[in-house]
């Protein structure tokens, strides 16, 4: 936990990109309702289905949002790093929170009340629409999610369309001269299997048969596309033979 240093909502807040945007005095005002609370690694900031009591907004580690089926079979949503916002769809709405959060390092995250926030969003319209793009992008990661998970029938799709969103970023389209895409792998093969519905072996596997076909390289921890035609192929190929079998 010696490895966090204390810091104020204030200077954790403009780490993401929205509510960089927000004047000095509406950060100011937030930071007066916030408070910061540090959390070994393995601490829940939430469960799914509790009711919600706030937001957190995370300044240091990092955070694992899942969901379960009644089985016990769990499915990662998303993570969420430093600057990043969690329990935002529930402390909005006041349904129950989708999803339980938890520290898969030790993290420091400040804690904004419910009413509290939903008070300075009131007092603060800038601030609404901040909240309101955030939901957006949490909206969209949904459908990519339902994308994997509904709509890409074998493995390889599934691999295939995760590799080309996650490098799918501004500067990282290739062009002739240009940087091949390529992105940071943040996650372990059992965390992208997770991400996927699909076992951390197979991950592997689809590791090595990717290489081997020259379809990406891995050089430490980045990811990059080297044959992005080739990856748009796979998603084709499903595509043509749904069609066929459809017709």
């Amino acid at each position: 936990m010696n490895a966090l240093r204390s810091l104020p909502v204030i200077e954790c807040i403009p780490s993401h990109r929205l509510f960089s945007t927000l004047p000095p005095k509406v950060i100011e005002r937030l930071d007066a309702i916030s408070s910061m609370g540090t959390y070994p690694k393995g601490a829940f900031l939430f469960g799914e289905g509790q009711q919600p009591c706030g937001v957190f907004i995370i300044c240091g580690g990092r955070v694992r949002l899942s969901t379960s089926s009644a089985d016990g079979k769990e499915l990662i949503l998303r993570f969420a790093d430093s600057g990043d916002v969690v329990g935002l769809p529930g402390t909005i709405s006041g349904q129950p929170y989708g999803a339980t959060a938890e520290a898969i390092e030790p993290i420091q995250a400040n804690f904004i009340p419910r009413d509290k926030f939903l008070h300075f969003l009131k007092e603060h319209g800038e601030a609404a629409v901040c909240v309101a793009e955030i939901l957006s992008d949490i909206l969209h990661a949904t459908y990519q999610e339902l994308r994997y998970l509904g709509l890409s029938g074998s493995a390889s799709e599934k691999f295939a369309r995760l590799l080309l969103d996650l490098t799918a970023q501004p500067g990282k389209i290739s062009t002739a001269g240009a940087p091949r895409p390529h992105a940071t792998l943040t996650l372990t093969h059992e965390e992208i299997g997770e991400t996927v519905g699909l076992s951390r072996e197979t991950i592997t596997r689809l590791f090595a048969d990717f290489k081997r076909r020259h379809l990406v390289e891995i050089h430490g921890s980045t990811l990059t596309i080297t044959n992005k035609a080739g990856l748009e192929k796979i998603l084709e190929g499903v595509a043509d033979s749904r069609a066929a079998q459809a017709g």
